[in-house]
């Protein structure tokens, strides 16, 4: 359990770095935090610094949750045989989402949306579900021009996928937690959304 505990915080340390503020500080000088939405994730990023800034913002947020979730189970593999991967991996998941979310660098506030971390936790967790998130991403950001939309499509197809492609209550918990911060965390873009003040991709 201490060890479990310890990648725990190794996890969320690594998800609360704050890539896109820290990638266009580097480039800009400007700070993400007054920029657009004054979100700190890859949508964001790409108004204040292109299209290469929103990928690479993408990348980076994407492997906070790939690394720390890949390292869990490996870990777990190797331990002995009464220890649970996907309880790791699914504890190593939570922190790094959070971490993102409530970074302690920046105080706990301003914070991403999480949607790029979940993405690299369940591409290591779950490739089958993420590819039906994914799809569900691309459809209904093609048809509304909102990556808002979008996200919150891929949100809620997320869980049902998992329950559906891994089956075990740990793994289907764990997507369902992720699944409601997130929909939660675009409040403000659904109210955006239905009022249809929502900006689109490309103008």
């Amino acid at each position: 359990m201490i060890i479990m505990a310890g990648f725990c915080m190794a996890a969320y340390l690594m998800g609360a770095i704050p890539s896109g503020l820290i990638l266009v500080k580097m480039t800009t000088r400007l700070d993400l935090r007054t920029i657009g939405s004054g979100n700190i994730g890859a949508t964001n990023a790409r108004r204040a610094g292109g299209w290469p800034m929103g990928i690479a913002t993408l990348i980076c947020d994407m492997l906070k949750g790939a690394i720390p979730v890949a390292l869990a189970g490996w870990a777990a593999d190797s331990g002995p045989e009464n220890i649970n991967p996907g309880l790791w991996m699914a504890a190593a998941a939570l922190s790094a989402f959070l971490g993102h979310l409530y970074p302690v660098y920046l105080k706990f506030k301003t914070g991403g949306k999480g949607v790029a971390t979940a993405a690299g936790c369940f591409a290591v967790m779950s490739p089958p579900s993420l590819g039906a998130a994914v799809g569900a991403f691309i459809l209904i950001t093609g048809g509304s021009r909102r990556i808002s939309a979008g996200s919150l499509a891929a949100a809620v197809i997320l869980p049902a996928a998992v329950a559906r492609f891994e089956g075990p209550y740990i793994s289907f918990g764990c997507a369902l937690i992720i699944s409601v911060l997130v929909i939660r965390r675009h409040r403000d873009n659904i109210r955006r959304l239905l009022m249809g003040l929502e900006p689109p991709l490309l103008p």
